[in-house]
């Protein structure tokens, strides 16, 4: 058997090996009762519900994960590749046509595939547990305006790495200048062009929550360029806030969820939370971690294409480029997994300065607090992961480490 098939088939079953023992010690460091510095969280029934909510979830996770594994495989060892190959021979004589087509059809087999799933998760575990709000019309939308976006952003950028590896010299450099500069560009654009597609923003309505945001905000001499309603309860109940753009496009998006639900004193922390992640530089430190992260990965593409075996192992004849992008990305899996704990513990990090910043600027951590306490309860966050499992898959912070750090003022990893 081919060397990179081995390598290939171990890679995609090692990853899966290793989601399914995250998952089971996970479940395992569930408690039938919260623990006790967080038995104010929930009330008895409801922390029960919160834990066949994790259970539901952590097994359809695990058999979604189990059934695209073992289509994967099959569709790869009985020459599917192969299959998509010649079909995009026979479409056009054009290399980056035929790559469009290649990953286009690979794209379409894989939404339908996800789509019970997804049919699923939405509409049975998220209604059952009464968080969906999505409607048919709805999931029909997103799902259309997802793959036109896809089409549109994803074929051109594809078309573009295609034509400078088959064109430019020390290709794998010039394509990461060009996809970091088209990735820029797409986070300063965003807020304005491509959200707005999926979700309505309403400048928040004068009252006595915007006029405590802005004076917070002079306080802290932070310039808000928007502060914007998101309508979240169009699709879930559950509530969030995040901030993103750059410069004019830079703004403030608190879910209409999550006004119903919390005080104003407790919206102002979180939105200084949100500030404090601008006023500390997460937000180009993030960027940055991505764009090193792609650099890694373009420089290992530009070995990985040039490998004959690579295309054997999937049962092509010769080389096509655009294969070769695909296969290579089974090959990344072990370094995109590593790199993304990495991002997750930089990510955790930058959540406690945010906290510790919140907590400095509103002068008390009383508010913060009881802000993560009813995120928590209202979207049914689990308070007892395993370690493991943060550590491998969170971006944020479990809640009794937040609350610990927020008790302590001085958060994790935080200098002033």
């Amino acid at each position: 058997m081919n060397l990179f098939l081995l390598i290939v088939v171990f890679l995609l079953v090692a990853d899966w090996l290793r989601e399914v023992v995250t998952e089971i010690l996970n479940l395992r460091a569930a408690t039938p009762e919260a623990p006790e510095e967080l038995a104010d969280i929930y009330e008895p029934a409801d922390y029960a519900r919160s834990q066949r909510y994790l259970r539901d979830n952590t097994h359809f996770d695990l058999l979604q994960s189990t059934v695209m594994l073992g289509l994967l495989l099959l569709f790869m060892l009985a020459g599917g590749f192969g299959w998509l190959h010649r079909v995009a021979q026979h479409a056009s004589g054009y290399m980056i046509v035929q790559g469009l087509v290649f990953t286009g059809l690979l794209l379409v087999l894989m939404k339908l595939i996800e789509l019970p799933f997804s049919l699923y998760d939405t509409f049975v575990i998220e209604a059952r547990y009464g968080f969906n709000r999505t409607t048919a019309k709805t999931f029909v939308l997103d799902l259309v305006k997802g793959l036109l976006l896809t089409g549109l952003i994803g074929g051109g950028m594809l078309a573009l790495i295609l034509w400078i590896f088959d064109t430019v010299p020390y290709a794998w450099i010039w394509a990461w200048v060009a996809v970091s500069l088209i990735q820029l560009a797409l986070l300063y654009l965003a807020p304005v062009v491509i959200l707005p597609l999926f979700n309505k923003f309403t400048p928040l309505e004068q009252g006595a929550l915007r006029e405590a945001i802005e004076a917070y905000a002079r306080r802290q001499d932070f310039n808000l360029s928007g502060i914007y309603t998101m309508d979240g309860s169009r699709r879930s109940s559950k509530s969030n806030a995040y901030f993103t753009g750059f410069g004019k496009t830079k703004r403030i998006a608190l879910f209409d969820t999550l006004i119903a639900r919390h005080t104003t004193e407790e919206l102002v922390a979180i939105l200084a939370h949100e500030a404090g992640h601008s006023r500390l530089g997460h937000i180009p430190k993030t960027v940055a971690l991505s764009l090193a992260t792609s650099l890694v990965m373009f420089g290992l593409l530009a070995v990985a294409i040039r490998q004959p075996g690579l295309y054997a192992a999937f049962g092509l004849e010769g080389t096509p480029l655009y294969a070769g992008l695909v296969f290579f990305g089974f090959l990344f899996t072990p370094i995109s997994m590593l790199l993304g704990i990495l991002g997750n513990c930089i990510s955790r990090k930058h959540e406690y300065e945010a906290d510790c910043f919140a907590v400095r600027t509103t002068g008390g951590c009383n508010a913060l607090v009881a802000a993560l306490k009813k995120l928590t309860a209202h979207n049914m966050g689990n308070l007892t992961p395993h370690p493991f499992k943060v550590f491998v898959e969170y971006s944020h912070p479990p809640l009794r480490e937040r609350l610990r750090a927020l008790d302590s003022r001085t958060p994790a990893g935080y200098t002033q």
